[in-house]
């Protein structure tokens, strides 16, 4: 779609803002504004009074993987016209450098047009606790009068106190009152992408597939590009698909074939740690002779996900170790 001078235009949907040439749907229509963020009434409410105030506040959202942190954050800034960047806690963000450069430079440097400037440190809990972190709480101070910090994370207990004193912590669980509303809402949101997209679909595989991987939009916008790629969702690629990941890890483990199960890992390592052991245990159960020490196995690892730097390296290590030591029907 042309606009003036050539130049591609952007289309629009309720606040989501659709790139010429984006590829990854989570990235194509992620919303733009805090109103066409599904999220609780609460959480909405707390930041649409930033907007009418006109200010950012120092954040910390925490709440589990893919519930829109990242995008509510992002949303602000868009919607009050700050200047901002996003910093990767689990990657740039874990070395000190990063803040000696990257961040002291924009946190300094004052906005030629009075805009006020936003740090959004992603995946914090992923920063250094002994080096990075300390040194955030004195960045907050320094920068207050020029720059915000809004931290992002999945596990708030992760972050020190000290950071914690100094943001308005947000938590975006969701109250079991509120998941059939923001449910039916994204349901809409993912009949509009596939609509657009020209894919065929089934609404209960569509309710299936939602309420699999929910509150995790994200996975669920990942997963849904994926099964897309046919032209066609339907009942069978879903089965198909879940029957495949069951069967291909149960062989691995009983034939010890180390290679096949790290590929397994591989291809279905979870955005959402907890998630992916509970399918572990859901499958292994009935196939196990040992239940109690699978399930002791499978627990320990799980509160390992907690506080690991690689979530692919823990559930190799977990699976290697049931398939030395676990005995199979």
């Amino acid at each position: 779609m042309a606009g003036k001078n050539g130049q591609k235009s952007k289309l629009y949907y309720e606040g989501v803002i659709m790139e010429p040439g984006q590829f990854l749907w989570v990235e194509k229509y992620r919303p733009r504004t805090v109103e066409d963020c599904v999220l609780p009434e609460s959480v909405k409410k707390q930041f649409a009074t930033f907007i009418k105030k006109g200010e950012v506040p120092n954040l910390l959202l925490s709440g589990t993987a893919g519930t829109g942190k990242t995008t509510l954050a992002r949303a602000l800034c868009e919607s009050l016209g700050c200047d901002y960047i996003v910093i990767n806690g689990s990657d740039e963000g874990r070395q000190i450098d990063t803040l000696r450069t990257k961040i002291r430079q924009f946190a300094s440097a004052v906005s030629f047009e009075g805009k006020t400037k936003v740090v959004i440190l992603d995946e914090a809990d992923y920063m250094n606790r002994d080096s990075v972190q300390p040194a955030l709480r004195g960045f907050i101070e320094t920068f207050s009068e020029n720059c915000r910090f809004i931290f992002t994370c999945n596990y708030a207990n992760r972050l020190i106190d000290p950071l914690h004193s100094r943001t308005t912590v947000i938590d975006f669980k969701i109250a079991p009152s509120d998941r059939p509303v923001l449910a039916s809402k994204f349901m809409e949101r993912m009949k509009y992408i596939l609509n657009t997209e020209g894919v065929q679909y089934n609404e209960k595989v569509l309710a299936e597939l939602l309420m699999k991987h929910f509150p995790d939009y994200r996975r669920v916008l990942n997963e849904l590009q994926r099964y897309s790629v046919s032209g066609v969702i339907d009942e069978g690629i879903l089965s198909n698909f879940q029957e495949i990941n069951a069967k291909q890890l149960l062989e691995s483990l009983r034939e010890k074939d180390w290679k096949k199960m790290r590929q397994w890992v591989a291809n279905n390592v979870d955005t959402d740690p907890q998630g992916i052991f509970r399918q572990i245990y859901d499958i292994l159960l009935p196939e196990v002779k040992s239940v109690p020490q699978v399930v002791l196995l499978i627990a320990d690892y799980q509160y390992k996900a907690a506080f690991v730097a690689d979530q692919e390296i823990n559930l190799t290590a977990c699976l290697t170790e049931i398939m030395a030591n676990v005995e199979f029907k």
